[in-house]
C-alpha cells in the first residue's frame, strides 16, 4: 500500500444538518471514518481537492492515505453522495483498513487487445456485459483493475468471470461459494448485426430459388 497522500482532512467537531451545509458553502464536503475497530471519526476535505482526486477511476477501488489533521490513515472509499442536479459531492464514507484485513471492494474491468483479437479482424462486434467485478482480499492485495484479455477470441467466443485471470489472493465475490449460476458472462465477439442480417437475407433468397 502506498504512503503518498492522496487526500487532506481536518476533523470536525460540530455535527448535523446546518454544519454540514456551512462547510459545503465553504468548500468543504462533511465525511464520516469508520471501522478499524474505532470510533466513527467526523472529517471534511476540501471539495474540489475531492473532485479531482474522483476523476482517477483507481480512487474508487484503492487502498487510500488520508492525512487527518496531520495523521496519515489507510481506507477505502465506501460510499459517496452526489448532488442529484448539480456537480456536488454531498458526502463521503470511508472505511478505515490496515494492510491484512479482508475488505469487499468492487473493481473496474480493463480490456485489452480488443483490436488483436481474430473475432474482431474478422468484423465481429465486442459486447461487454460487465464494466466491474467485485473482490475478496486482503487491503494489501487489492488490485485497482482486473485485465480481460480479447486477443484470442473469435467470433461467437465468450468469458465468464471464471475466465478471468486473477492477482494472487483475489477472489471473485460472485464465485466465493462456487455457485455456478454465478458465473456472470463478461464479454463476447458476435457476428456484426448488418453481417448478420445480410447472411439471414441470403439464406432466404436460397431457399427460394430451391
Amino acid at each position: 500500500m502506498s504512503n503518498t497522500v492522496d487526500l487532506k482532512a481536518v476533523t470536525r467537531e460540530v455535527q448535523g444538518k446546518g454544519a454540514s451545509r456551512r462547510l459545503r458553502r465553504e468548500g468543504m464536503v462533511p465525511c464520516i471514518l469508520y471501522g478499524g475497530g474505532k470510533e466513527p471519526q467526523m472529517i471534511a476535505t476540501r471539495h474540489n481537492e475531492l473532485v479531482h482526486e474522483l476523476e482517477d477511476e483507481s480512487f474508487f477501488s484503492r487502498v487510500l492515505t488520508i492525512e487527518i489533521d496531520g495523521t496519515p490513515v489507510k481506507a477505502v472509499l465506501k460510499d459517496l453522495q452526489r448532488h442529484p442536479a448539480k456537480p456536488f459531492v454531498l458526502h463521503a464514507d470511508f472505511q478505515r483498513v490496515s494492510e491484512h484485513d479482508a475488505i469487499r471492494m468492487h473493481v473496474p474491468l480493463h480490456f485489452i487487445n480488443e483490436d488483436k483479437a481474430p473475432g474482431v479482424k474478422a468484423g465481429g462486434e465486442v459486447s461487454h456485459m460487465l464494466a466491474d467485478v467485485e473482490v475478496i482480499c486482503e487491503a494489501g492485495s487489492l488490485p485497482e483493475y482486473i485485465e480481460v484479455d480479447l486477443s484470442g477470441m473469435q467470433i461467437g467466443d465468450m468469458l465468464h468471470l471464471s475466465d478471468l485471470k486473477l492477482p494472487e489472493g483475489v477472489e471473485l465475490a460472485a464465485l466465493s461459494h462456487g455457485e455456478e449460476s454465478e458465473n456472470m458472462a463478461v464479454v463476447n465477439i458476435h457476428a456484426a448485426r448488418g453481417a448478420a442480417a445480410e447472411e439471414g437475407g441470403e439464406e432466404e433468397s436460397e431457399a427460394e430459388g430451391e
